[in-house]
């Protein structure tokens, strides 16, 4: 079933943010917190330093009426600055891989920063800043 959430971008504070979202919300994460010394050495991406392996890859909290807020660490060290405006995505997962296609192909057209659709660790992944500066990002997990 396709769903909707809210991503959230931090700077290094995301553990201590979602921590306190979780009192406010009195709600329990969807899984473990992914930092990001959990994750599979992939080819051709450098490797964490010992700072950056503590920081949070992934995390998501169900908060009102089943939407879910996700966040993670953007990383200085690859060149990730936080700013207003690249601190909120909304994230879609819709049912199939042709349909997250599409999605972004439609909402890419005149974007100013994409990260193309490819397959991930996780699933078939893909983010864009439209024409309106709203940043999207879509996820097809891998499937069981």
């Amino acid at each position: 079933m396709a769903k909707v959430s809210i991503y959230l971008n931090f700077q290094g504070n995301t553990e201590e943010a979602f921590n306190f979202y979780k009192s406010v919300f009195n709600t329990e994460f969807d899984s473990p917190i992914m930092h990001n010394k959990d994750i599979p050495a992939m080819e051709g991406m450098p490797a964490f330093s010992d700072e950056d392996k503590g920081k949070v890859m992934h995390v998501s909290l169900p908060i009102l009426g089943g939407i879910s807020i996700m966040g993670t660490d953007m990383l200085e060290s690859m060149g990730h600055k936080l700013v207003v405006g690249n601190n909120t995505t909304i994230s879609l997962e819709p049912d199939s891989k042709e349909d997250a296609d599409r999605l972004y192909n439609l909402l890419s057209q005149g974007s100013t920063e994409c990260a193309p659709m490819s397959q991930q660790f996780w699933g078939y992944w893909g983010c864009c800043l439209d024409k309106f500066g709203i940043r999207w990002m879509f996820n097809f997990p891998n499937q069981q």
